[in-house]
């Protein structure tokens, strides 16, 4: 069993910075996978980013060159910078591990960019 705790999340005005974590615990495979979705009032959960262990990355078009995916394997944790944040970034933001079984979710926490 894994479980995910998110952490950062906060209010922040446009143009601000953000970064959030994602302790991993249990048992975690050199193939899993961790990223992160987010989730809007209204609309579906999207992937913004997801990074392997050995660091490939992939990222929604909306925050590329805003956003920086990394992991600690060490630490058993992901993380999500988040720089020139837009209102349109506002959501609850959920981290994620996939695996070949299935996926696990962390309870997700809120990001808010307002002034």
């Amino acid at each position: 069993q894994v479980q995910l705790v998110e952490s950062g999340g906060g209010l922040v005005q446009p143009g601000g910075s953000l970064k959030l974590s994602c302790a991993a615990s249990g048992i975690i495979f050199s193939s899993d996978v961790m990223g992160w979705y987010r989730q809007a009032p209204g609309k579906q959960r999207d992937l913004v980013a997801s990074i392997t262990t050995g660091g490939g990355t992939n990222y929604a078009d909306s925050v590329k060159g805003r956003f920086t995916i990394s992991r600690s394997a060490a630490k058993n944790a992901v993380y999500l910078q988040m720089s020139s944040l837009k209102p349109e970034d506002t959501a609850v933001y959920y981290c994620n591990l996939r695996r070949w079984t299935g996926d696990y979710w962390g309870q997700g926490i809120q990001v808010t960019v307002s002034s």
